[in-house]
């Protein structure tokens, strides 16, 4: 029998499984009564920050995402914590300066994050490299994903020495983030070899199941050498989330790879999330459509959020039936503009793009300013360059960005620090406050409202007057 090279776990419901499924609308006193069973299951980590949890709990929800943090970081005793970020964006959709992307690491960490994920949406490393300083500093666990897409520019050669800089770049681990699902079982083999020849860090392997494939793209992975999968407690598994935690870790057992993971410690966390799921299923949250498997993804590349943005767009037209002209310029307009991966934000950009090009019948007849602010450089570099006539007909005689974007920003945390002090009540409100004035700002007005209406000391939680 082969060595034993147990598999490890990252646990997605509490992050990516319901922002994929319900648009993260899970509040924290779902999340807490299960913590303790999570905590025995032995997982590598829990993702439960980041992404779209913040700007989430604060407009929809009403909670204080960093209030959310530090009560599962009060539970969670024996499991690492993780978080997505998305590199020099942060958690938002701009690139911040530098101060506010070391500072929100640093509170991330202070408040209970153990593994950061860092990734940027054209894999331009440059917008990595505070994130990735900071975290270190801090003592944290940075781990680098790059963004997996298909394209003449990504052969196995560029993976391979993109790995390589990462290592370089003082990275912890690497991450595969399959955004869209288009990572093939046999092509997940082909690329953790050229990975694993590439790098000695540990590989995590990140894809949802949107296309159908993700359980036996893990199954090719784990044997290639991949050395961590997320997965998601059944309940909220599968459609556009990722594989279910059950299935892997059976799928594993008495093998080289088994977990070690006690199938009747899941069974009671997917019990406790059932009735949620239910729930969510009768009041529309949970729509039935993004549990199938959409084939549309492996053929126009195109991620399933981004699918239902195009839908939705075009309904806004009145142009319904032009959905298979944008999916058939997706691609052309994703050449044009170097070819990134499609994921936030520039898959928006993009599909933006591609509707417009065909509901205008003209290709670049308009051009929005997110497309201008990529293909002047605002966001970054990409694999391969623009199309200089698409670009000079975006940018006229305006000169591009070739330095890291960041480097034109001046340091910003004294300003929001100002902006905001009136409502500050903890030193986080000033990032809450920099990365979603807006949002931040009818958030510090609901608070204060509470609070004021009932004292925090003797608040009846149970008539909802107080938010838990």
């Amino acid at each position: 029998m082969a060595e034993k090279r147990p598999v490890k776990i990252t646990e997605t419901i509490l992050r990516d499984a319901h922002q994929s499924l319900i648009a993260t609308r899970m509040p924290t006193e779902q999340m807490l009564p299960i913590i303790d069973v999570m905590d025995q299951v032995g997982y590598y980590s829990v993702e439960c920050w980041g992404g779209a949890t913040f700007d989430a709990s604060l407009r929809f929800l009403k909670e204080d995402p960093w209030e959310r943090l530090r009560k599962l970081r009060d539970g969670f005793k024996n499991t690492k914590l993780q978080m997505l970020f998305r590199g020099q964006n942060i958690l938002g959709y701009s690139h911040y300066s530098d101060d506010v992307v070391e500072y929100f690491v640093q509170k991330s960490i202070a408040n209970g994050i153990d593994i950061i994920r860092i990734f940027d949406c054209l894999n331009d490393l440059r917008n990595l490299e505070t994130a990735v300083k900071a975290a270190n500093k801090e003592k944290g666990h940075a781990q680098v994903a790059l963004s997996y897409t298909l394209g003449d520019a990504y052969t196995l050669d560029y993976w391979k020495d993109t790995a390589k800089k990462i290592e370089d770049m003082g990275a912890n681990s690497l991450c595969i983030k399959d955004m869209a699902g288009l990572l093939t079982p046999y092509k997940a083999e082909e690329l953790v070899h050229a990975l694993k020849e590439g790098t000695e860090l540990p590989i995590d392997l990140h894809t949802h199941y949107t296309s159908g494939v993700a359980a036996m793209t893990y199954l090719k992975a784990v044997e290639a050498g991949c050395d961590i999968i997320d997965t998601a407690i059944s309940p909220f598994s599968m459609g556009t989330a990722q594989p279910a935690t059950e299935v892997l870790v059976e799928t594993f057992k008495g093998t080289p790879y088994d977990t070690g993971i006690d199938q009747k410690l899941l069974k009671k966390v997917a019990d406790h999330f059932k009735p949620y799921r239910e729930e969510c299923l009768a009041n529309g949250l949970l729509n039935p459509k993004v549990m199938g498997v959409n084939i549309n993804t492996l053929l126009y590349q195109v991620p399933g959020g981004m699918l239902s943005n195009l839908v939705s767009q075009l309904s806004e037209m009145g142009a319904d039936d032009k959905f298979d002209e944008v999916l058939e310029e997706v691609p052309r307009v994703r050449k044009d503009f170097g070819e990134p991966p499609l994921v936030t934000p520039s898959s928006q950009i993009v599909g933006t793009q591609a509707v417009l090009n065909v509901v205008m019948g003209e290709r670049y007849k308009m051009i929005n300013q997110q497309a201008k602010d990529l293909l002047s450089g605002k966001y970054g570099q990409t694999v391969k360059p623009f199309n200089p006539e698409v670009q000079k007909k975006a940018i006229g005689d305006e000169e591009p960005i070739t330095c890291r974007p960041a480097d034109l920003l001046e340091p910003s945390l004294p300003k929001f620090e100002k902006e905001c002090a009136q409502w500050k009540q903890q030193d986080e409100d000033v990032l809450t406050y920099a990365l979603f004035p807006q949002v931040a700002k009818e958030f510090f007005e609901y608070r204060e409202a509470q609070q004021t209406k009932v004292d925090p000391s003797v608040a009846d939680k149970e008539n909802g007057a107080y938010p838990v």
